[in-house]
């Protein structure tokens, strides 16, 4: 009985957590409870769903991926640049124009193809995640300055405005995209046998191999969907801002990876769920929406997250040694 109630109680952890923070902030600012700032909470939250959902796949191999934050500028500059200036070949006299959508599967397909090229770094060529990804984090950041410029891409028009920036039926579009990048990875996970390797994988890797899994090639989809994500949330912040922004997405991994572990996703892999992450993304976005409603010094805000991140590890390896 015992047990059972502390198994629950293990399970339910971060709700629980969400729901004393939503407390405690309710009560020392009477600005946190509106509506407003619940829209703006959804609204920020979303982008960092959409990273962190990427990362909890690769985390969940027992990987990490901490170039997710230079993806998202690089693929955000390239979505405004195309979108802005097309692709030009003055030699040949060739313009080539982009829609809103042929702009965003541009940039998608190009945050795909570097989240492959971290997969073959780990897999062909046995580089550890952190130091591959660590390595892809520096390389999209130079690319994006190289291509920016250094220089913002701005005045992107009103209809790519309304990726960020709108509402359908009242909720925020990136809230809507948010859900949809959640839903399909909750299908993976649950549903699909992509999903099961992946779980495998994290759990034992030897395990995986001698049971025939192919476990490379699982890697290169879980690291190209990861930093197709990426691309995913510079979409909608290039958006949202109205234009690209040559630094944008310093230090989203951190928050990522925050919501990964916070939500009960192993840093050791094979445990977790995607379901957990969005509840750890809330609690960030939550937290982060508070601090600054409380008027915290922003570098208290680092302290206050950095914390936080400290002390969700710190009960994840209890669980493990309880296990």
């Amino acid at each position: 009985m015992a047990s059972s109630y502390k198994k629950n109680l293990s399970r339910f952890q971060s709700v629980i957590a969400l729901l004393v923070l939503c407390i405690v902030l309710s009560l020392l600012t009477d600005k946190f409870f509106t509506a407003a700032n619940g829209v703006n909470v959804l609204r920020q939250v979303a982008v960092n769903v959409c990273i962190a959902t990427g990362m909890t796949l690769v985390v969940l191999t027992a990987g990490i991926d901490l170039s997710v934050g230079s993806v998202l500028a690089l693929c955000g500059a390239i979505t405004a640049g195309l979108l802005k200036n097309g692709i030009q070949f003055p030699s040949a006299d060739l313009y080539i124009g982009f829609t809103i959508l042929g702009a965003v599967l541009g940039s998608v397909i190009v945050g795909g193809l570097l989240g492959l090229m971290n997969g073959l770094a780990i897999t062909k060529f046995k580089v550890p995640p952190f130091v591959a990804t660590l390595a892809m984090l520096t390389i999209a950041r130079g690319f994006t300055m190289l291509y920016t410029g250094g220089h913002p891409i701005s005045n992107l028009g009103t209809n790519f405005a309304y990726i960020g920036a709108g509402s359908f039926i009242g909720i925020p579009v990136p809230v809507w995209i948010a859900a949809i990048v959640v839903l399909l990875a909750v299908f993976i996970t649950q549903k699909t046998k992509l999903g099961r390797y992946i779980y495998a994988i994290g759990g034992n890797e030897t395990a995986a191999i001698l049971s025939g899994i192919r476990i490379n090639r699982v890697k290169l989809i879980v690291y190209s969907l990861g930093a197709a994500l990426a691309a995913i949330g510079g979409v909608i912040v290039t958006s949202r801002l109205d234009s690209a922004q040559p630094n944008a997405g310093i230090s989203y991994e951190l928050d990522a990876i925050a919501a990964v572990v916070i939500g009960g996703t192993s840093l050791n892999g094979g445990k977790g769920s995607v379901w957990g992450t969005v509840i750890g993304a809330v609690i960030i976005g939550v937290l982060n929406n508070g601090l600054v409603l409380l008027n915290v010094s922003p570098f208290w805000q680092q302290v206050v997250k950095g914390g936080v991140i400290l002390l969700a590890v710190v009960i994840d390896k209890m669980g493990d040694k309880k296990e």
